[in-house]
């Protein structure tokens, strides 16, 4: 009989927390946007003609999209606010994602960031859904921990 070790569940999706750092803000019901990546660049020896090395060229860091149930607390609309008004605010923000006991796991910290984009709901008098407001964080590094 195989001998069995300690058993490693993924996490589940739904555990989530987002704090951003001067903006006090409600539950999220979805962030995405957690990537980063490095575009190659093609670089070819003068000495050799059959082959191209990849080198590693600038790093990119895609926005962070935050989405939550539309309420009467408008600070994600205030933050935005201060890019249109020329006043950029950047924050340090963190997503941490909960085990079953809801304590932290993981925490993907972000800097630098402002909000790029908000978005208002959509309304349709046919649905029965919740009003959803949408933020595009732009930030300048992402560290998982």
């Amino acid at each position: 009989m195989p001998e069995t070790g300690a058993r490693t569940d993924p996490y589940s999706a739904f555990n989530f927390l987002v704090e951003v750092d001067g903006v006090t803000v409600a539950g999220f019901s979805e962030c995405s946007g957690l990537t980063n990546e490095t575009d190659p660049i093609d670089y070819r020896t003068g000495d050799t003609d059959t082959f191209v090395t990849k080198l590693p060229g600038l790093r990119k860091f895609p926005m962070i999209v935050l989405k939550r149930g539309f309420t009467d607390n408008h600070d994600l609309w205030e933050w935005r606010r201060t890019v249109i008004n020329g006043r950029t605010e950047r924050h340090t923000g963190t997503i941490t994602l909960l085990n079953e006991a809801r304590e932290p796991a993981l925490r993907f910290n972000f800097r630098e960031g402002w909000p790029s984009k908000w978005e208002g709901p959509t309304f349709n008098g046919k649905t029965n859904e919740v009003a959803i407001e949408t933020l595009e964080i732009c930030h300048e590094g992402m560290e998982l921990e």
